[in-house]
């Protein structure tokens, strides 16, 4: 094979890459932003003129409209999942040129993306569905805006135990073989790269929604945080110790909890 074939594929794969990185630092950014300024005072609080949002945090929804709350969880979504979902997507590319070198029929990466997007699009519209039913629950139930501390403790030990069972281990596996996941699910054309853009995102958010569901007590707009849950879902997809990884932090997150629950002082401070 000539070094004039083999040369633009190295070079797309960088290019895919270096797309996927720069969006994860654009949407860093734009969370960063959007959390300095639902903590800003309200005179200085240019984004509660636009979208009524409150300067201190109102409820699980933190007083956001649903298209907005809509758009900071895809930020937040690709902030967070598309450093560690690049192994996943280069490698779909790698196949897709393979299949056209060979003369055959080419998918363009992004319609993989997409089904990806999608899952996690439909995500974020049922848990903004959810926080607004439970943010109306707890309006009307003292018991659960006094207990609402020890709830999110309990939300903790859940997540801490769903990383020690096998559907967390089973849909991890998936996440960190895409070579394997690829070739037992390949379909050709555009409906079947969107199909496996979809499973792939199944399996991610199988992987990944506790984690994202902790959110909720630990502080949606919590840069620390975000960090920190970004910095481990890296390390249990990509590290070769990522089961590890994966099984200490659910040690880890049931200890936090329980603590948690004793003291609910021990969640952070403020959502934001």
């Amino acid at each position: 094979m000539t070094p004039s074939r083999t040369t633009p594929l190295p070079r797309e794969r960088i290019i895919i890459l270096s797309a996927l990185l720069i969006l994860a630092a654009l949407a860093w950014a734009l969370i960063g932003w959007q959390a300095l300024a639902m903590s800003a005072p309200p005179a200085m609080n240019a984004m509660s003129a636009m979208n009524g949002a409150m300067s201190a945090p109102a409820g699980l929804t933190m007083g956001m409209s649903a298209a907005l709350f809509l758009a900071i969880w895809i930020a937040m979504m690709v902030a967070m999942m598309f450093p560690s979902a690049a192994p996943m997507v280069l490698m779909f590319n790698a196949i897709a040129n393979g299949k056209r070198q060979r003369g055959q029929a080419y998918t363009p990466t992004w319609v993989f993306v997409a089904g990806y997007l999608l899952v996690w699009t439909l995500a974020g519209i049922v848990a903004y569905l959810a926080a607004l039913g439970l943010d109306a629950l707890a309006a009307r139930s003292m018991f659960l805006m006094d207990n609402a501390g020890r709830i999110g403790g309990a939300l903790l030990v859940l997540a801490g135990i769903y990383q020690l069972t096998p559907l967390k281990n089973a849909c991890l596996t998936t996440c960190r073989t895409p070579t394997q996941f690829l070739m037992t699910s390949w379909r050709d054309g555009n409906g079947g790269a969107l199909r496996m853009g979809i499973a792939h995102g199944a399996y991610c958010f199988g992987c990944c929604w506790l984690l994202f569901a902790i959110l909720f007590p630990l502080g949606m707009m919590n840069i620390a945080v975000l960090a920190l849950i970004t910095a481990l879902i890296f390390a249990e997809k990509v590290f070769p110790a990522g089961y590890r990884i994966s099984a200490i932090a659910g040690v880890a997150l049931i200890l936090y909890g329980a603590l948690v629950i004793f003291s609910p002082a021990l969640l952070p401070g403020a959502m934001i």
